[in-house]
């Protein structure tokens, strides 16, 4: 489970009735790839465009994350090196002359950052996804790599760079006490740590100033809330007291250059989360930016002063909301010459030069360099160039009302041979649900969607309540409504896909991870009628040990999470866990179910799905389970990855039945799954024996 699990990302995200399927298939798959494409119905199933191969969706993109060095000179970016993704630099002048500066092999540079010394990346690594992470520093100039923390055990947060001090970052350690972060400041260059304040105060985050030294702090509360203090030598002097009610939407973001001010989002006394610029020493607050439907989201920081330049908020789609006149402007023409949503994504340290990425649906990121005195716009990579032969899908934006007349906006995506707004006549459809559950469904380039629907399903992903981005009502409407009311507002979407001519009735699969994993146990348990089969990946099965496992670093989260999930400390809440727990209501298992884990994932503990899994067993139900002894929460590694998106395949094939799949054929190669149930996937038995 995770509290920022909202934005897709490159590569991808995550998170019964046979109909004599059986027969129809499994010759073919069994064969491991005689044939790239296989049908599984006749009747205009033509029409679609070519098969997109699995890994051409879900194998390593070419280049993402295209940052800019904050004296301008460098460029680097992630792309496949030892096959997986790494930092690759050039110099801005000489893009043929990138060489990659990180040596991973076996698990990808999740994401980067340039030191303000504008010859150190930056990145974090952790062991098998157990999430301790580490922190490392490579030089550029010589590829020299250093360590930062190396210490076992320990989880690292990047906390803070400066252009007041180059070669240091502020950096927070759970080394002294598991639960709780203590503040240091490191060397990027020689390595040297300096511990500047241990934190005995129970503080769960830091806000950093042009020193590295933490200015701000947040402590949270027995009753859900949390207190923003400013940090007076040794003493804490309160500044703000965020509600329980305000907790999800209200958070500091950054302190100004100058040091005077900070910026942060917050709902209290209003429902939509609103940016304001906080006056440190008088405490005033002055409102930057709002949205009338949606919580602000990100912001455009001018680099020399750290004043809010741009802010932006989504409802159905990302609009970007101009503070300062001239960056108004300059997003303003990249729109009209662009014509994709737009992301800055770096930019030099004078706000000169821009790196941009601009996406739509059905074309991933395109990245762009944007001098901004003469507005050159300069065309640098495509992430993934070898889907630009494909014919992909568009998306949809809908705002459905659910039983009790919340509005939740969801995107739906079609195959693209369908024209219009409906299909041709109703499809298999799957619901993929997102994790969180305090995220949220965004419009554009979805991996996901863009792999099912390629294969003949209609596509709906869902902004349930309790979904992040649409105030605080919104979000705290799913308090203590896990498998109740936030269930159905996803049976409300289905019913309304049925009602629409979209989903074909009885044609319904459930999809998705962390909470998405969870909702399709509470699928298959609750409500086993609404789907024809579930997918869940890394889904918590049994709340009370959900909560009982959760990492001792969540410890400042826990009262939060007990108010808006069930308080296992009280007879109610105990009664709550177990009646909203799938496990609970395994013998209603009646449709096939997928489940899938990896063994190190700090979250949700591996024996979530070993429960659900043995109960189904024991009462003889239909269950495969997919265990990565290698991978956390989610799966990384590419092989991992490649191979669940194939075994996902194959069984909605085998038990929804889209227009056609790729067989699993030789896709399981290099991954170290371990499986139980392969007889209930057609072509999983053959792939095992072929790795």
């Amino acid at each position: 489970m995770s509290t920022n699990d909202s934005r897709r990302s490159e590569p991808s995200r995550r998170d019964v009735g046979m109909m004599g399927l059986a027969a129809l298939l499994g010759a073919e798959l069994l064969g491991a790839g005689s044939a790239l494409a296989q049908q599984v119905g006749t009747e205009g199933k033509s029409e679609l465009p070519a098969l997109i191969p699995r890994t051409v969706i879900f194998g390593n993109p070419d280049r993402v994350s295209v940052q800019l060095s904050h004296d301008g000179r460098w460029l680097a970016w992630l792309s496949p090196a030892n096959g997986v993704l790494n930092v690759s630099v050039a110099p801005v002048a000489d893009l043929a002359a990138a060489r990659t500066v990180t040596d991973a092999t076996k698990r990808p540079v999740y994401g980067y950052i340039w030191a303000y010394d504008s010859r150190t990346i930056l990145y974090v690594d952790d062991a098998n996804g157990d999430e301790n992470l580490r922190v490392y520093a490579v030089d550029v100039t010589n590829q020299a790599k250093r360590d930062l923390t190396p210490l076992t055990g320990v989880q690292a947060q990047l906390l803070g760079v400066s252009p007041k001090r180059r070669n240091v970052i502020a950096v927070g350690l759970n080394s002294r006490d598991v639960r709780w972060h203590d503040f240091w400041q490191l060397d990027i260059t020689t390595g040297e740590r300096r511990l500047v304040r241990e934190n005995r105060d129970e503080i769960s985050g830091y806000l950093v100033d042009q020193d590295l030294l933490p200015r701000l702090v947040t402590r949270s509360q027995p009753d859900g809330s949390d207190i923003i203090y400013e940090v007076k030598g040794e003493q804490l002097k309160p500044l703000l007291t965020i509600p329980f009610a305000d907790s999800m939407t209200t958070g500091l973001r950054h302190i100004t250059a100058d040091g005077k001010a900070c910026y942060l989002t917050s709902s209290i006394g209003r429902d939509r989360a609103a940016l304001y610029r906080l006056d440190l020493e008088t405490g005033a607050q002055t409102l930057v930016a709002e949205h009338a439907k949606a919580d602000i989201g990100g912001t455009l920081v001018d680099p020399r002063t750290f004043e809010v330049a741009a802010a932006s908020a989504e409802y159905v789609r990302d609009e970007w909301i101009p503070i300062d006149a001239k960056v108004g402007a300059d997003l303003a023409w990249l729109n009209d010459q662009i014509k994709a949503d737009l992301s800055i994504v770096s930019q030099t340290e004078e706000g000169t030069r821009w790196t941009i990425s601009g996406s739509r649906p059905e074309r991933p990121a395109v990245y762009y360099l944007f001098d901004r005195p003469d507005r050159r716009l300069t065309r640098l990579f495509t992430a993934r160039p070898q889907l630009e032969r494909f014919t992909l899908a568009t998306m949809q934006g809908h705002v459905l009302r659910s039983r009790d007349g919340l509005e939740l906006v969801s995107y739906l995506t079609l195959p693209a041979n369908e024209g219009g707004q409906r299909p041709a006549r109703p499809l298999p459809m799957v619901l993929v649900v997102h994790g969180g559950p305090w995220a949220r469904d965004t419009y554009g380039y979805d991996p996901e969607h863009q792999w099912l629907a390629n294969r003949g399903y209609a596509v709906l992903a869902v902004n349930y309540r309790g979904s992040s981005g649409f105030g605080k009502a919104f979000v705290n409407a799913g308090d203590l409504e896990w498998g109740a009311k936030m269930h159905d507002d996803l049976i409300d979407a289905v019913k309304w896909a049925t009602a629409e001519g979209i989903a074909e009735p009885g044609r319904v699969a459930i999809f998705g991870a962390s909470y998405g994993g969870y909702a399709a146990l509470v699928g298959a348990t609750f409500t086993p009628d609404a789907f024809r089969c579930a997918v869940s990946i890394v889904g918590p099965s049994n709340l009370e040990t959900f909560i009982a496992s959760i990492p001792p670093y969540w410890q400042s989260f826990y009262e939060n999470l007990v108010r808006r999930i069930g308080d296992p400390r009280t007879e109610a809440g105990r009664a709550l866990l177990k009646a909203r727990s799938p496990l609970t209501r395994a013998s209603a298992i009646s449709k096939p179910l997928l489940v899938m884990q990896g063994a190190n994932d700090p979250r949700v503990n591996k024996a979530e799905s070993d429960q659900i899994v043995a109960a189904a067993r024991a009462r003889g139900l239909p269950v495969t389970y997919v265990l990565y002894p290698d991978e956390g929460h989610g799966f990384s590694i590419p092989a991992n990855r490649i191979s669940s998106y194939a075994i996902i395949e194959a069984f909605l094939a085998q038990h929804l039945g889209g227009a056609r799949f790729e067989p699993i054929g030789n896709d399981l190669k290099g991954s170290a799954l371990k499986v139980e149930g392969d007889r209930y996937v057609p072509g999983l038995e053959a792939g095992l024996a072929a790795r």
